[in-house]
């Protein structure tokens, strides 16, 4: 049976690799930013945090967490690893910083599996590119390393992984997770143990971080893979897989992780997951559909079909829950890996569409954000500061020396990198992802430097919290009933104060009531309640916060 005709067409001078320095210090402008200096942010971030201190403060058991009285996150691993950092930090480091170190490492080290993964795909025969006539193709090993390359710059370009992956939430140990297995598969013929080892591991672990049905789903799909691969010990390594796939099970039916999540979709459902997938996905998507046009003679060799594995249950999963955009993460890296295997066969109008598009898109953003951190400080131009005074009343932008100067070279980088690009460097493979790579982390960097401030004002609960202080005593017991789990956390870490977010909380020993309303007219205090303030968010002016209090709180004593 003659083997199908493989469309990479790929010199020696082209499968340079990308020089690591520069490589280092471009996952450093990406995953350091936001580490320092700033609050959890409001939502998933902030309630996994919540859950994280509550469990280290001892406030709550190890295997069954709550937030104010009621059962929190199921996915117990992720929050476990952020408590025993915020334990081991303290008191001489801030539990908001303890608690981001461990997933920052998590995000480092998924970057560090997908190069692992596409180096081990690259290699295999069916993935290499055609052999001249008369010599001069690109060897083995550098072929691998340059797609490995670019396999990362294409995970980092992603725009959804931007925010999501730099949480401090279970999604991020779940995509860990699932890019060891991916690792774990694509290394199956070469490195026996290691990627037995990965298989066993990742699956549980996935599983323990809250997705069990992702790592059923991604094991029982990895496993077919094995099951019809030309390798005999990749067949073999099926046995490993399914191994790993039962103890993902029975971990999750022991930690009681399975939750029904899917959701029936609404009449515009399908429009709107279009739209998330065509920016969530940008730019893997565009590039993995086109590796799997230009390589569909190959679709059932293992360059393909493994990346296929991830990409397609996340992507399930996403669909199944009508759109959530956690569960698209989890496609990310197997969307990057079958990107990178585009480049071999991009023509040169494409690549420099590519070029033009990422050039001009974030440097316009980062031009914009210059120009509201310039008019912050200085007043000129006048309109973008009452803009940011309009939406966000009471902030004041503070000056850090320390920050202009990150944004500053980072912004000198960029202008740097553009010029390299311009120029005459058209041989390397990786070259098309350079830009979005670079101006994604640049973007990312002067967000979080020059309007981090304001970002944190924006989205910190603490704002919130001080406005709420003068209304409600320290130390004082709240009846939160109904309340979101982040304001929970925001309450219990930022405000000190005891919460009971039951259900019947009113009904408890609390002194202190709090209920959200929207809009007018505001709801009549409960019975045995007497309203004693309004509180608003500073950046939110439809949602109010009801303090009450109970009417024998403030009866007057007798002499």
């Amino acid at each position: 049976m003659s083997k199908p005709p493989k469309p990479a067409l790929v010199t020696a001078r082209s499968a340079r690799r990308l020089p690591r320095v520069p490589l280092l210090l471009l996952c450093a402008a990406y995953l350091l930013p936001g580490l320092f200096g700033r609050d959890p942010w409001r939502n998933a971030d902030l309630a996994a945090f919540g859950q994280m201190v509550a469990i280290a403060q001892g406030r709550t058991d190890w295997l069954a967490p709550t937030l104010g009285g009621m059962p929190a996150d199921s996915a117990l691993l992720p929050h476990w690893l952020g408590a025993v950092f915020i334990a081991a930090g303290s008191p001489w480091m801030a539990p908001e910083l303890a608690a981001r170190l461990p997933f920052v490492a998590l995000l480092a080290l998924t970057l560090a599996l997908v190069w692992y993964t596409t180096f081990h795909l690259a290699r295999t025969e069916a993935a290499q590119p055609v052999p001249f006539a008369f010599g001069g193709e690109a060897q083995p090993v550098d072929y691998a390393r340059a797609i490995a390359d670019g396999a990362v710059l294409a995970l980092m370009a992603t725009l959804g992984l931007l925010q999501l992956g730099h949480e401090t939430t279970p999604e991020l140990a779940q995509l860990c997770a699932i890019s060891l297995l991916l690792y774990g598969l694509a290394a199956a013929p070469s490195q026996t143990w290691r990627a037995r080892l990965a298989a066993a591991a990742a699956l549980p672990l996935l599983a323990g971080s809250g997705a069990p049905a992702i790592a059923l789903a991604a094991g029982l799909a990895g496993a077919a893979v094995c099951r019809a691969s030309r390798y005999a010990q990749v067949r073999a390594f099926a046995t490993w897989v399914l191994g790993g796939t039962v103890a993902a099970v029975a971990l999750a039916w022991w930690l009681g992780t399975w939750r029904w999540r899917v959701t029936a979709w609404s009449g515009d459902a399908g429009a709107g997951i279009a739209r998330q997938w065509l920016w969530f996905l940008w730019p893997s998507l565009p590039m993995a559909l086109w590796t799997l046009w230009r390589w569909r003679r190959q679709l059932s060799f293992r360059h393909l079909s493994v990346p296929l594995v991830v990409a397609g249950a996340g992507s399930l999963a996403n669909l199944a829950m009508a759109g959530n955009d956690r569960a698209l993460m989890l496609s990310l890296p197997g969307w990057a890996v079958l990107a990178a295997f585009a480049l071999p066969t991009l023509k040169r109008g494409t690549s420099a569409a590519i070029d033009w598009f990422s050039m001009c898109f974030f440097s316009l953003c980062a031009i914009t954000i210059w120009v509201i951190y310039t008019s912050m400080q200085t007043g000129l131009p006048a309109q973008p500061a009452i803009n940011v005074g309009r939406l966000a009343p009471g902030f004041v932008q503070p000056f850090s020396a320390l920050e202009l100067l990150l944004a500053l070279a980072g912004t000198a980088a960029w202008i740097w990198l553009v010029r390299w690009r311009t120029g005459r460097h058209r041989e390397a493979l990786w070259k098309s992802l350079v830009l979005p790579a670079g101006g994604v982390a640049l973007c990312w960097l002067l967000l979080m430097t020059l309007w981090l401030p304001l970002l944190d004002y924006w989205r910190s609960p603490r704002p919130f919290v001080a406005r709420l202080t003068p209304h409600v005593p320290a130390g004082a017991c709240i009846a939160a009933p109904g309340l979101a789990m982040a304001t929970v956390a925001a309450l219990e870490h930022f405000g000190r104060w005891r919460v009971d977010a039951s259900p019947d909380a009113a009904a408890g020993p609390c002194n202190v009531l709090l209920r959200v309303a929207r809009g007018r007219p505001l709801p009549s205090p409960p019975a045995g309640w007497q309203q004693v303030a309004e509180v608003k968010r500073p950046t939110d002016r439809a949602e109010v916060t009801l303090v009450y209090e109970r009417a024998t709180a403030r009866a007057p004593q007798r002499p």
